[in-house]
Parts: C-alpha cells; structure tokens; sequence
C-alpha cells in the first residue's frame, strides 16, 4: 500500500511501510518523473505508461465517486490494483496481511491511497456531507465479477483466507468522526473556495 499527499505548496510525498519519500528524489522504487509535453513539465504514471496506446492499452478504468455521509463501503478486494484520492475526510481500514490485523488509515482533502491487488480494505466517509473521490484500477469495471470481491463471495468462491481477512475488516469498522481541527479546515476551504471560484 502507498499513500499519496498531494500537498498545497506542489510537493507530493509517499508514504510507505519503510518511510516516507517525495515523489521524484531518485529514491529506491521510484518511478521515473518523465517530460510532460513541455521543459519544466513533468508526469508520474500511476496506472500504465509511456507507451499506453489504442495498440497497448493500459486497461484502466478511472471513476468520480459520491460516497454518501458518514457511510463506508463493504469490504471487499479488487481483482486489479486500485487508486483513490479523497477531496474529504474519509478513512480507508485495510487488512495488513504480514502484521496480520487491519490498519486504519485516515485520509484528508488530498490524500491518495494506492492499494494493491486482492488486499482486503473499506473505505469509509468521516463527514457530514456527500464525499467526493477520485477512483482508478487497472483491468476491471463495476459490471465485472472481479471487480470488488465481498467476503461472501470469496466464501463462495473456496477463498477461506480472503473471506477471513474481509471480515477481520467488517469487524474492525468505527464510526470514525471529523475532528474539530478537520471542521475548521473544512469551513476554510469552503471559504477559500467561494473566493476563488467565480460564480
């Protein structure tokens, strides 16, 4: 698992098991910061590559998604890898299959979690109001048997150990608040959009 920080001041740090690192330090597995149109300008693919074209296709699919307040999904795994950003406060409780226990992970506007295929996760809304995310995966649409994976269907499928860690991530699930620091943040950037988006 990778989480993402898309910071304010245009830096974005990762954040793995063996610590944190920001995107393009030439540190050990980073993907390389290619040329993006122009000089100056530059991309880090998250799902395909350079070479994506009709002839090579990365297979992604890529969804706006609304998650209604105070709610988080049943958990489920995805047959391909999975990239969400949050514009909210959300928090993604994923089963850590080496530690053999869910992590909880609270996300804030601009945090993007990256989770791999088959690892067992919910991701939840904190907030009061409808929660918008950016969701991409590689290989699957919602119409797709693999696409999320529920722990009845791992059941049904003879997956006992998938369905067991789908569980122990049903089980694990809070009702995880906004803190009073996170609503005052979000009454400032409610703020600072109505001064900077014209109406």
């Amino acid at each position: 698992m990778e989480l993402y920080q898309l910071r304010p001041d245009g830096r974005v740090l990762i954040g793995r098991r063996d610590g944190v690192r920001e995107l393009g330090d030439g540190g050990p597995g980073d993907g390389a910061l290619l040329r993006f149109i122009d000089d100056g300008q530059v991309a880090h693919y998250l799902v395909g590559d350079a070479a994506t074209s009709p002839q090579n296709p990365s297979n992604a699919t890529y969804k706006l998604g609304l998650v209604a307040p105070h709610s988080a999904f049943t958990p489920h795994a995805h047959g391909g890898e999975h990239v969400v950003l949050s514009l909210g406060h959300a928090v993604c409780g994923l089963w850590d299959a080496d530690a053999r226990r869910v992590v909880r992970v609270p996300l804030a506007p601009g945090l993007m979690v990256r989770i791999p295929e088959l690892m067992p996760h919910s991701f939840g809304n904190r907030g009061p109001r409808r929660l918008p995310i950016l969701a991409a995966n590689t290989g699957y649409g919602l119409d797709h048997p693999d696409y999320a994976v529920t722990a009845a269907e791992a059941e049904r499928r003879g997956d006992t150990e998938l369905a067991t860690a789908l569980r122990e991530v049903e089980h694990s699930r809070t009702a995880d608040a906004v803190t009073v620091r996170e609503r005052l943040a979000a009454r400032l950037r409610r703020l600072a959009h109505a001064l900077e988006v014209p109406r």
